[in-house]
């Protein structure tokens, strides 16, 4: 296997930071917004904070795969990649590289940022467990759209793919209230992380880090970029 190229593949993802650190950066405005409703620990306010923010996490997850990857593709912007001295492997790492780093950075801050809210508001601290549970999934689910478009060039099949992993939050979060020891804990004073919460959570982690795993044996295996 021919060695990585580094400095290539280090400008691709600043290249990718530069073009959406301006839309990351409201993502992470409307975040914010919606932490200090969930912060009046009010229920109407709680309802709509919760909301604000899963809708502001599937967006900023969508929005960095649709626009580095997809759209690049419809633009054709990977004729361009390919006149650079650059393997399949070293686009496949930049890509992944540059798609992680966008999307951890509004998802990190908003987690701490959740986190900080639940525990320094009146708020059950129980819910920093359901939080992560729900952070868990949309990182998994992420991990699934980012591996699809990585995957496969079908714009149909990767809008399909962003779409239905992240409308199985709904799912998710119905079947974790049917969970009597993860929901008494959300409603409770105290942060405690059962079996079945490791176990969801380690499932989730394995789950994303497979799927980037076997997405990137299979560009390992590429020679060429078709």
């Amino acid at each position: 296997m021919n060695s990585l190229n580094i400095p290539v593949i280090k400008r691709l993802i600043a290249k990718d930071w530069l073009l959406f650190q301006k839309q990351l950066a409201a993502h992470v405005l409307a975040g914010a917004f919606a932490l200090c409703l969930l912060g009046l620990a009010k229920p109407w306010a709680f309802y709509l904070g919760s909301l604000l923010l899963i809708i502001v996490l599937v967006a900023a997850s969508c929005f960095s795969i649709s626009t580095s990857l997809v759209n690049e593709r419809r633009d054709q912007t990977l004729a361009f990649v390919m006149s650079l001295p650059i393997s399949p492997l070293d686009f496949y790492l930049s890509k992944l590289a540059g798609n992680l780093i966008t999307f951890a950075v509004p998802f990190l801050v908003l987690a701490v940022g959740t986190i900080a809210v639940i525990l320094f508001t009146p708020l059950p601290d129980g819910l920093v467990v359901y939080s992560m549970l729900l952070f868990g999934h949309i990182l998994a689910a992420f991990c699934v759209s980012l591996s699809v478009a990585m995957a496969v060039e079908s714009e149909g099949w990767n809008i399909f793919a962003m779409i239905s992993s992240m409308v199985m939050i709904n799912p998710f979060i119905m079947g974790l209230g049917q969970i009597e020891s993860i929901s008494a804990i959300a409603r409770g004073p105290d942060i405690i992380f059962n079996a079945p919460v490791i176990a969801i959570l380690a499932a989730q982690l394995v789950l994303s880090v497979a799927l980037l795993c076997l997405t990137g044996w299979a560009h390992c295996r590429k020679t060429a970029f078709y």
